[in-house]
């Protein structure tokens, strides 16, 4: 019987992810060898890469493999610019593979929800300052070119759709200033290392500041949801937020909209082609 992850690989990418998931063994074993790697056990949460902890040397490491080649070739990249302003840090890459160092102890902010819900608004504001001090890179895509999506002819309300184009062509419009992105800042995406805390995963796209709030505040997913005062924690993360990183909440509120429904698109796409 298949678990989710084999699911999600053979559903999107056919006989090469089953023949990827039949092999990933020996890709294991020739990175390890190559680059000196031990103890690996892979992690039980797997959605559509192969991620594994171990070590290098006495060093915690995590190994990151995957066939969306491009996908893994943007992540590296954003996490060169984001290693000095609170990004993992990157130690090897090669095609399909990134060597990552691990976090210590590797808490993720979740951990947070919901008794600590505003304390884990206060440590993502912080570590979002941080991240926004890193340089821009005109190699990544700029955030409008997402929201292209917001175009398409899907299967949702038709009011709602307007509305988030509405809004999006605003925002782009009214936009003071533009930062190099995480792109997906969720709670899982906040891992402690030490005293302090780090992301991961970084899709690395330009755009406005606001934007990074709005992953964070529609998450964690499905635990937020089933939450009876989920409208209250929403409201709350968006105040908080507008207080800690001088935003205007109208303007979180409005990004945490469009993001929503650019969420939707990518889930009726993704279930679409499964």
């Amino acid at each position: 019987m298949k678990n989710k992850f084999e699911e999600n690989i053979i559903n999107l990418y056919g006989e090469q992810g089953k023949s990827w998931l039949h092999n990933i063994s020996n890709i294991v074993q020739e990175i390890s060898i190559k680059w000196g790697l031990s103890d690996l056990n892979p992690f039980t949460n797997l959605s559509y890469n192969y991620v594994v902890s171990g070590y290098r040397e006495n060093q915690p490491i995590v190994l990151k493999l995957g066939l969306d080649i491009e996908a893994l070739r943007k992540e590296a990249a954003a996490l060169r610019v984001f290693s000095r302003h609170g990004g993992i840090e990157i130690l090897l890459e090669k095609e399909g593979a990134l060597l990552l160092e691990q976090a210590i102890t590797g808490d993720s902010l979740k951990s947070y929800f919901p008794k600590r819900d505003i304390e884990s608004v206060q440590i993502a504001a912080n570590l979002i300052s941080k991240l926004h001090k890193a340089p821009i890179n005109q190699d990544f895509p700029h955030i409008k070119d997402w929201l292209t999506a917001l175009d398409r002819d899907v299967d949702l309300p038709i009011d709602i759709l307007i509305k988030a184009r509405r809004l999006r062509d605003e925002l782009l419009e009214t936009s003071t200033e533009e930062v190099l992105l995480h792109g997906y800042l969720r709670h899982d995406n906040i891992i402690k290392k030490g005293e302090d805390w780090v992301a991961i995963d970084p899709k690395g796209v330009i755009g406005d500041p606001a934007f990074d709030l709005a992953a964070f505040i529609m998450n964690p997913i499905p635990e937020l949801a089933d939450d009876i005062d989920a409208s209250s924690i929403i409201e709350n993360r968006i105040i908080k937020f507008s207080s800690l990183l001088n935003i205007d909440a109208n303007r979180i509120r409005d990004w945490y909209f469009v993001k929503r429904v650019l969420c939707s698109i990518w889930a009726i796409e993704d279930r679409s082609h499964n």
